[in-house]
């Protein structure tokens, strides 16, 4: 059960008023936010390696490239993908697009980091996480 590059996931969104930059607060125009655009796609890359992970253990995101380059208005339907492209030990790099039609809304990569899920939450509640 290790993940191996090629795992993908994809959904179809349409862009409603809580997805905007202004509901968000990244912005003033009522067109899908960079934040939500990047919730997206991480839930993506989770759903890539969901089933595909040792029992016990988990993945936590730890860098992000993300080019937002087209405006999707409320209404808009956009397609977030999200492939496995490495694997590095315990590190996974996937590449991720957003497309409204034939428009590229964004890409980029996601990198996360594969970790025991007790032993990550049992770090919260040490010194300062009280």
């Amino acid at each position: 059960m290790t993940p191996a590059p090629g795992l993908r996931a994809a959904t179809l969104v349409m862009v409603e008023r809580e997805d905007t930059a202004v509901k968000l607060g990244s912005g003033d125009v009522p067109v899908l936010g960079t934040p939500r655009l990047l919730a997206i796609a991480e839930a993506m890359t989770v759903r890539a390696v969901a089933g595909h992970l040792p029992p016990g253990q988990t993945s936590v995101g730890t860098r992000v490239v993300l080019d937002h380059l087209a405006a999707s208005p409320v209404g808009a339907h956009v397609e977030v993908s999200a492939e496995l492209t490495e694997v590095d030990g315990r590190r996974l790099i996937f590449d991720f697009t957003a497309r409204s039609g034939e428009t590229l809304v964004g890409s980029g990569t996601i990198e996360r980091a594969v970790v025991d899920r007790e032993r990550f939450l049992s770090r919260l509640a040490g010194p300062g996480g009280r």
